[in-house]
């Protein structure tokens, strides 16, 4: 079983930026292909952005040049550098991590991100 613990979520002003952390314990992190998703209320689960084992990204278009995801294989953690933020970025960020091909998805338990004046 591995356990994500999502942080970093907070209120911020529209145009400031946020970081979010995604740790991962009891695995061996580099197999896994990570990614953000966010939920907002009355809205569907979206794909945000994702990094694979290998260290390729992809962006929601909603995201692109704002948005920055990493990971850090020896800390067993991925990260969402978020910047130019908007209110429509309002949401839950929810860390998900994944092994191609298989049945192994595992999701945290959310992180608040409010961005409002």
């Amino acid at each position: 079983q591995v356990q994500l613990v999502e942080s970093g979520g907070d209120l911020v002003q529209p145009g400031g930026s946020l970081g979010l952390s995604c740790a991962a314990s009891r695995t061996i992190f580099s197999l896994y292909d990570m990614s953000w998703h966010r939920q907002a209320p009355g809205k569907q689960r979206e794909l945000v952005a994702a990094i694979t084992r290998g260290g390729s990204t992809n962006y929601a278009d909603s995201v692109k040049g704002r948005f920055t995801i990493s990971r850090d294989n020896a800390k067993n953690t991925v990260y969402l550098q978020m910047n130019s933020l908007k209110p429509e970025d309002t949401a839950v960020y929810y860390c998900n991590a994944a092994i191609p091909r298989t049945t192994l998805v595992y999701w945290g338990q959310g992180t608040q991100v409010t961005v409002s004046s």
